[in-house]
């Protein structure tokens, strides 16, 4: 059985390769720098991202996804400190997916409260549209 290798993980990303890789914008990936949450070195013109770059934007794509601010975001990233096992960035990390969780519960109590008020609503208009061509019709 013939075993295929694996290849090796690129040592550095253009832009457009990671724009293509997280089917992003190249756009995104310069408002994200400006935001300084990425840092690419430069060869002249040329954007050139570390493996670990690449990363940072994936985590960033994560926490959007999660609904978190790019601000929330760059604080759990900047916590990663894998000598003593990442705690307080988990910590961080389950913080704020309570915060996330809380939030849309409530947003789902809110729709489901304003969900009742529309059909009630609704009842009413057609309830009163059924009264007023009972009293139009001879």
């Amino acid at each position: 059985m013939k075993v295929k290798a694996s290849t090796p993980e690129p040592l550095n990303y253009s832009i457009s390769e990671l724009a293509r890789e997280f089917d992003i914008t190249t756009r995104t990936i310069r408002f994200y720098e400006d935001k300084g949450l990425l840092q690419p070195k430069r060869r002249g013109q040329t954007r050139v991202y570390s493996p670990e770059e690449r990363v940072r934007l994936k985590l960033i794509l994560r926490g959007k996804r999660l609904g978190f601010s790019l601000d929330e975001s760059r604080e759990i990233i900047d916590m990663y400190d894998p000598a003593h096992g990442n705690v307080e960035q988990l910590q961080r990390l389950l913080e704020h997916i309570a915060q996330k969780r809380a939030h849309l519960h409530q947003q789902l109590r809110d729709i489901e409260s304003l969900m009742g008020e529309l059909d009630e609503a609704e009842a009413r208009a057609k309830a009163a549209l059924v009264r007023s061509r009972m009293q139009g019709s001879p």
